[in-house]
């Protein structure tokens, strides 16, 4: 094998075995110098926008205008909360991604300063020191900085020597004993055992399965852990009495999820008889049609149980007379892989009805007379733009608002004067509540190129381009200078 790795290549661009491995290493050392110098210029980037910039700018406070931002722990600066948003889209990631690597600097250089000199000789990659920072800065209870460190001072000389498994290992350890050590006697009289909740329950809602499940994680009180197995033990039994073929594991996983939406269902009680109901909304990829499909389960040995609303997306194309679905679409809800084969067992419950609304074309031209948005025009732009339209922002366009991208004047009518700013498809877009208040009260702006195509500007003259596709940067060697004057838009 060594033989053929020398062999390959001609001529001087011929590299050896030991020649790649050297400039693979060198490719990672300026990786990680590169990455440290990010989180130094982050920092500086903090540094130039303290909270004391936003109260220079202005005499009073507006409601929704820039504040405060706290994204480290106790002792580190605040920044002012707009000033995030132009750094992350400069290096193509989300506003809460900047978020996190501005914190992430904040927390190194001021809470884990020795981690951080050993981030900055090259000792320790960078991405070993966020994972640390990230720790710190959301325990629970949060670390004052004496305990962030007691982290720093167990932590930094062996960061870059051990595995990512080990150092965390280390630092969840290194929070408990300091939190053993420094329990209140008052409440705590033994060990300070008692200072260290363990208890949770996590959704990892990110680890999604192609057969469509989550791992779900707890860590329970030790009676409710019992009552929990023995009920779970019971429905699995009840499942197999009635006929289920599937294995415990399966039985016992079902009968959790028929506890949760038993559970639910309390709240809304009634002597009339349960029903549960969900909708599934269907859409074609490429953005023409929208349909929607609303289900009910009636279940007369169960209450009624809370609503549950998805909205699925599949390619569709038309045979003949009938409209043919691809295999596997997209749930909206957390952007996740969804099989049709799922939708039809859903939707073919004996206890399941179907009802079909209209459907939606997204091509359509939509209007209405005045500032309000109707129910038709709003479903419209929100399938169309699936998300918050900001560059990087990747917010469900459903949870959006929905801002009139050339404001709207509501004394044009009045005074005579046509409406800059209608409430027409193309001059409406989907922007999460940050990123609406953002575009208010900055001199961030954007305007539309296309259907769902929006060109934004940011306040020093940086230029992205948002489309369904994504975000791409508009290069421009000689941006706009900060400052640039525009009207307050809605």
């Amino acid at each position: 094998m060594i033989d053929t790795l020398r062999g390959l290549g001609t001529g001087e661009d011929a590299l050896t075995a030991s020649d790649l491995l050297a400039s693979i290493r060198a490719s990672r050392d300026l990786e990680n110098a590169e990455a440290a110098r990010q989180l130094d210029l982050a920092a500086r980037w903090a540094d130039l926008h303290p909270p004391e910039s936003i109260h220079s700018a202005a005499a009073f406070t507006v409601p929704g205008t820039d504040h405060e931002e706290p994204l480290a722990g106790e002792g580190c600066p605040l920044i002012a909360e707009f000033a995030i948003a132009e750094l992350g889209t400069v290096l193509g990631i989300s506003s809460t991604s900047a978020k996190k690597l501005i914190g992430h600097a904040l927390e190194l250089r001021h809470r884990l300063p020795r981690l951080w000199t050993q981030v900055q000789s090259g000792h320790v990659p960078a991405w070993r020191a966020r994972t640390v920072a990230e720790t710190t800065i959301h325990s629970t209870p949060s670390l004052t900085r004496e305990a962030a460190a007691f982290v720093d001072a167990q932590v930094a000389a062996v960061a870059g020597r051990i595995g990512p498994a080990q150092l965390d290992r280390l630092v969840a350890e290194t929070i408990k004993r300091y939190d053993l050590a420094t329990a209140d006697p008052a409440s705590d009289p033994e060990d300070g055992y008692l200072s260290v909740d363990p208890r949770h329950a996590t959704l990892h809602d990110e680890d999604v399965h192609f057969a469509g499940t989550m791992r779900f994680e707890a860590e329970l009180d030790i009676a409710d852990a019992l009552d929990l197995n023995h009920a779970l033990t019971q429905k699995a039994a009840e499942q197999k009495a009635l006929g289920s073929t599937e294995s415990l594991d399966v039985r016992r996983a079902k009968a959790l999820g028929d506890l949760a939406r038993t559970q639910t269902a309390l709240d809304l009680l009634n002597s009339s008889g349960g029903r549960v109901a969900g909708e599934e909304r269907a859409t074609p990829l490429d953005g023409r049609v929208a349909g929607e499909e609303r289900a009910g389960v009636s279940r007369p040995d169960l209450p009624t149980a809370r609503e549950v609303v998805l909205h699925a997306h599949f390619d569709a194309s038309t045979v003949g007379e009938q409209t043919v679905f691809g295999p596997t679409g997209r749930m909206e809800e957390r952007q996740r892989l969804l099989l049709l084969a799922q939708i039809k067992g859903w939707c073919g419950d004996s206890l399941t009805t179907i009802t079909i609304k209209p459907v939606i074309d997204l091509n359509t031209h939509l209007t209405a007379p005045g500032y309000d948005i109707p129910d038709r025009i709003r479903d419209q732009v929100t399938l169309r733009d699936q998300t918050c339209v900001f560059p990087w922002c990747t917010r469900p366009a459903r949870g959006c608002d929905i801002d009139h991208v050339i404001a709207f004047d509501h004394d044009a009518a009045a005074e005579g004067r046509p409406q800059p700013g209608p409430t027409t498809s193309d001059n409406l877009a989907c922007l999460c509540r940050f990123h609406h208040r953002l575009k208010t009260h900055t001199a961030w702006r954007y305007r539309v190129t296309g259907p769902g195509c929006f060109e934004w500007t940011s306040p020093h003259g940086h230029q992205f381009r948002r489309d369904p596709t994504g975000t791409t940067p508009i290069h421009n060697d000689h941006p706009d200078p900060p400052g640039i004057p525009r009207p307050r838009r809605r």
